[in-house]
């Protein structure tokens, strides 16, 4: 598929389905990867990945670009997918199974995939400090102080390079290609 130099904003507004496939493409791997990072579970962060874009889809009406950048809100919708799904554990993928749902099985080298997009991804545009920053305390959830410790600064110090991290992060998300 070929795209366009349609902002987010534009495929959102727009009802056809072609504009959703084109965000979806846009989005997809970064989704991917941030699952990957949290869960360390190929699969299960293919389902989350599934079930975000299908809410995001049911729900691109209720999307207001005022509120803030359309790879936010879909980020929103992954954290809420992914404490779901910390909340109901595996319970769900088992009732699948039970009533006979099939689950679209991965290869090798989609798992291999999605895994590299868990450990790269978006990290890697950010500064060398930010980026040990973010790591540290959002995908090994570490607390300030551990990390000021090791890297021997304050917890200051340490907040503020998560912050603009996280910062650069959601306006990296917002104008991916």
């Amino acid at each position: 598929m070929r795209t366009s130099t349609r902002t987010d904003d534009d495929l959102l507004s727009s009802r056809d389905a072609t504009s959703f496939e084109e965000f979806y493409v846009r989005h997809v791997d970064t989704v991917l990867g941030y699952f990957a990072r949290r869960t360390g579970d190929a699969e299960l962060a293919a389902d989350l990945a599934s079930e975000t874009f299908a809410a995001a889809l049911a729900g691109r009406r209720r999307y207001r670009p005022s509120a803030g950048a359309a790879g936010s809100w879909l980020f929103g919708i992954a954290s809420r997918k992914l404490a779901d799904a910390q909340r109901r554990g595996y319970a769900e993928r088992r009732m699948c199974r039970r009533l006979g749902m099939e689950r679209i099985e991965l290869t090798d080298a989609d798992i291999a995939y999605i895994d590299a997009l868990g450990e790269t991804a978006l990290l890697d545009g950010l500064p060398v400090a930010q980026r040990d920053a973010v790591r540290a305390h959002v995908i090994e959830d570490r607390g300030y102080g551990e990390i000021a410790q090791e890297l021997d600064t304050s917890e200051a110090v340490v907040r503020q390079r998560v912050s603009r991290g996280l910062a650069t992060a959601r306006r990296m998300i917002g104008r991916q290609p």
